[in-house]
């Protein structure tokens, strides 16, 4: 019998299960960023030491491990392409900070703000196109297209979510096509290549590729959840930088349309109109948890983190499975 692990635990088990496939991945992210640039190799160490949970790698080699890949010698596969994963991740977060003029990654200073946002914006490039050349190097068309389309919906999904800022209109629909394109595309690719590389049939295929959407779907709300109601030392960025930035997420939403026309007066004005005063932040809190609008967001992210579970169920029970699910349950626990 499995010993089964919850919360955090589990993300630690999915990691040591992996431990020598995430060593290898590792190894690859950082010759990878080697370059004669003195600033890229710089502003690349910068990265790995801030770390991070690595789940989105995490996700490749465990889908391969999964379909009985990685077992045999030779099969390496899974390991440039969960490094590809992470380089298109690490791009787009080094845009993000820049476009949010966020000063916080992972609970230290982000790279825009130490560097500067000209060198991160060139070295997001730079990682995107190493992520080009690892897809290319594996050889495989299918897996090109499947991470290539994930990087151009990412991309798609930055912009809705610009165009939606502000803007307290916003139908809930269009709010979660906002972070199924910024969030949940990867997750889903990154599930999806693993089944792929390991040559399995469609049905485990398709069924990774809905397990890695809907945790990606739960793992984005839960975010958004906790930019309004976590510690700021758990958070790893400053509370309350979505609401500073105008984003239109769940929470607010869920706020808005719960509230009284007094409160709904005042998130036009912080909100559409961006006229924020210092005691702003606080006021807009109590809203949050006077309308219950983390409980809200928190019941859906349930909701998707359910259907992530159930994508599973054609796999056999194993260990890895049971990781894999518990890690589901990890993503909706964080905000507790």
């Amino acid at each position: 019998m499995n010993k089964e692990v919850r919360g955090e635990d589990a993300l630690k088990a999915l990691s040591a299960y992996l431990a020598d496939d995430m060593v290898a991945c590792n190894q690859a992210i950082i010759d990878r960023m080697q370059s004669s640039v003195p600033l890229i190799p710089q502003l690349g160490a910068h990265l790995v030491a801030a770390g991070g949970k690595r789940l989105r790698p995490l996700l490749t080699l465990a889908s391969a491990r999964l379909c009985g890949y990685g077992e045999k010698e030779g099969q390496k596969r899974h390991i440039g392409l969960a490094a590809c994963v992470e380089f298109i991740h690490t791009a787009t977060l080094l845009h993000d900070d820049v476009v949010d003029e966020s000063t916080l990654r992972r609970g230290m200073a982000s790279a825009n703000a130490l560097f500067g946002n000209k060198a991160s914006v060139l070295v997001g490039d730079f990682l995107f196109a190493r992520s080009f050349q690892l897809m290319t190097a594996d050889g495989s068309l299918e897996v090109m297209a499947i991470l290539s389309a994930a990087s151009a919906t990412i991309a798609e999904g930055e912009v809705l979510q610009m165009s939606t800022q502000n803007d307290l209109s916003t139908p809930i629909e269009r709010y979660l096509e906002v972070i199924h394109g910024k969030t949940a595309a990867l997750f889903a690719a990154a599930c999806r290549v693993g089944a792929v590389v390991a040559q399995h049939d469609r049905e485990a295929e398709l069924a990774l590729e809905q397990y890695g959407t809907n945790l990606g779907m739960a793992f984005q709300l839960v975010d958004d959840a906790l930019d309004y109601a976590a510690d700021q030392q758990v958070l790893g960025k400053t509370v309350g930088d979505d609401f500073r930035e105008g984003k239109i997420t769940l929470p607010v939403l869920a706020a808005y349309e719960q509230g009284t026309e007094e409160e709904r007066q005042f998130w036009k004005r912080v909100i559409e109109d961006n006229e924020q005063e210092e005691a702003d932040l606080p006021h807009a809190l109590e809203i949050i948890a006077r309308t219950d609008a983390i409980r809200i967001t928190i019941e859906r992210a349930r909701d998707y983190a359910g259907k992530a579970v159930e994508a599973l169920a054609c796999f056999p029970e194993s260990h890895l499975k049971n990781l894999l699910r518990e890690t589901v349950l990890y993503t909706v626990e964080r905000a507790r």
